[in-house]
């Protein structure tokens, strides 16, 4: 099956892209999450109209995108999570927690563009990669300290 994407997805394509999926993929993912459109003669016409529209839009996005990574690239977040023994750490510091604290700075952006593998699980000092746009990648510093369990 041939459709034509209407946004970005990771290991498929770009907005505007023609693509041949697999049926239920398409059928059962992407039509009705409206991220594609089959790909007929109609909606073909209709795309050249859409590309020209994505092209400003991109550039547009990547401007400011840019204008992002100058302020995120100084910023260095702290996290404070209990500690036992040996400093091992009791939970986590997930993308989520970076988002929130970033929003809390007064920067909004989606715990999804945070490029975290896994959560940061031990003490110490990270660099987190955030992916403002495809071509845009900011760097964050993520300093994680550990504080002491309370010991009854």
């Amino acid at each position: 099956m041939e459709v034509i994407l209407k946004e970005d997805i990771s290991n498929l394509g770009h907005r505007g892209d023609i693509v041949k999926v697999a049926e239920g993929y398409g059928r059962n993912y992407l039509l009705p999450r409206k991220l594609a459109m089959e790909a007929t003669t109609a909606n073909r016409a209709v795309i050249e109209q859409m590309k020209a529209s994505a092209v400003r839009r991109s550039a547009k996005e990547k401007a400011e995108a840019e204008q992002l990574v100058t302020q995120l690239n100084t910023l260095a977040l702290v996290f404070t999570r209990h500690v036992g023994e040996n400093d091992h750490l009791f939970g986590s510091v997930t993308s989520s927690d970076i988002a929130q604290e970033l929003a809390a700075k007064g920067f909004a952006i989606d715990r999804r563009k945070v490029q975290l593998d896994e959560p940061l699980k031990s003490t110490g000092e990270f660099h987190v990669p955030v992916k403002l746009h495809r071509e845009v990648t900011a760097h964050i510093s993520v300093t994680v300290k550990g504080e002491e369990a309370a010991v009854e």
